[in-house]
């Protein structure tokens, strides 16, 4: 009966830290991102230095208050699934781990609080409270298509960096020192920026050759942008195509809506592998066959 009430008591807490389908479990996602941001914000305003010397105190307090709270809510993620070692080493749990403990290691290096920054990884929690998952559906062609076009925007990468050291290596000849460009790397630093068309501004080409080769750069960069778009774009256009030939013409124009449909949003994770993207009426865990609810 004993062994029973903690089991009854574990599955609750882990319904409630890790799952965001009850009222209770998403309170717990609001509450730990609003925590969340609360320590990115006094963790900016310390850097602050005119803000930090009339609020020290009051942002210290609140950042260990922050802390400490972490650390309950880590010690209890640890203690609420079966296999610990599985979440200790998971993604999220390493990431909980790093957002915790640089207050702790101020202690013994000065500035590493600073680090507490890496706590906006954990807003990624985010995608489980506002269901952002069903959106995915409808973004799988997309995903596809880059991940087919990964090869020829490898390809165009490389061209454009061989061009900047090429361009680099000759505005290095033409301008020189005296003109700010004072070595090949920094000139090519500036190829990039100008063709990128950033231009910072923080060299400039002081002869009419300099000046006509920049704006022949600068062209170049504006049809450049536009390649990765149109190679994404043409295996897009090839999916699609491929998709109304499988399927049909009139089920393409319904599949958006087919597939935010077939996209499960639930956030149930099991208690003993932590797996996650379980159907909407599972029971069971589709990885261990751990039951996901017990009564």
């Amino acid at each position: 009966m004993e062994s029973e009430k903690k089991h009854n008591w574990r599955t609750r807490l882990h319904e409630i830290i890790y799952e965001a389908d009850t009222p209770a479990g998403k309170l717990f996602d609001v509450i730990l991102l609003i925590a969340i941001l609360a320590s990115i914000i006094f963790v900016m305003l310390e850097s602050v230095s005119s803000i930090d010397a009339k609020y020290h105190t009051v942002l210290n307090i609140g950042e260990w208050i922050i802390t400490i709270l972490f650390t309950i809510e880590y010690i209890m993620r640890v203690i609420t699934v079966n296999k610990p070692l599985k979440y200790i080493t998971s993604f999220y749990g390493i990431i909980d781990l790093l957002s915790t403990i640089p207050k702790y290691l101020s202690f013994l290096f000065v500035g590493s609080q600073a680090l507490v920054t890496l706590r906006a990884l954990r807003l990624l929690r985010v995608f489980r409270i506002l269901k952002l998952a069903r959106y995915l559906g409808a973004s799988n062609q997309l995903k596809e298509s880059i991940i087919a076009s990964r090869v020829k925007i490898l390809v165009f990468l490389f061209a454009v960096l061989v061009s900047s050291v090429i361009f680099g290596t000759i505005m290095y000849l033409v301008e020189g020192e005296e003109n700010g460009f004072t070595n090949i790397p920094k000139s090519v630093y500036w190829c990039i920026v100008t063709l990128t068309t950033v231009g910072f501004g923080d060299i400039a080409p002081q002869t009419a050759l300099g000046q006509f080769i920049t704006t022949i750069i600068m062209i170049l960069g504006y049809g450049i942008i536009a390649v990765p778009t149109g190679i994404v774009s043409a295996e897009y256009a090839r999916s699609v195509n491929k998709a109304a030939k499988n399927e049909g013409q009139k089920e393409l124009e319904h599949s958006h809506h087919k597939e935010i449909k077939e996209v499960h949003t639930n956030s149930q994770c099991c208690i003993n592998c932590l797996a996650e993207k379980h159907q909407d009426d599972a029971i069971y865990c589709h990885k261990c066959g751990c039951k996901l609810h017990h009564d």
